[in-house]
């Protein structure tokens, strides 16, 4: 078990070397600051973070992807309880015509989400 720090050092800094501290400190895996300084003094290894720029875009892409289907599926859940309703009554075939331009809309989004993926795989491809 690690023993808990009690002993203090302070440093006093300018404002400008300050932002640039915590800025580094910022791009790293440590907790918080101190232990940024602790391992610094120490001469110990510290770990930056890594942001891979091709992974973010994917991973929005993705994320707007994901939120359109469930937008979706919401919107079908609720037609279907409203089909559920009208079981032999005349407003069924208005209903069914209708929705024709809704079936439209989600084969043009589903077409939409095999294009946008066919430029993902291309993008990863190419690296």
């Amino acid at each position: 078990m690690e023993k808990k720090t009690n002993k203090w050092i302070s440093i006093r800094t300018k404002p400008g070397d300050y932002d640039a501290i915590y800025n580094r400190f910022q791009q790293t895996t440590c907790r918080n600051l101190s232990q940024y300084a602790r391992q610094v003094l120490l001469n110990k290894p510290v770990v930056l973070k890594y942001r891979n720029q091709s992974a973010d875009e994917i991973l929005s892409a993705l994320i707007g992807i994901k939120n359109e289907i469930s937008a979706i599926g919401n919107n079908y859940n609720q037609e279907v309880k409203r089909l559920h309703t009208l079981k032999d009554s005349p407003e069924m075939l208005t209903w069914i015509l209708s929705n024709e331009l809704r079936h439209k809309q989600l084969l043009d989004f589903i077409r939409d989400i095999f294009f946008k993926l066919e430029k993902i795989h291309e993008s990863c491809m190419q690296k």
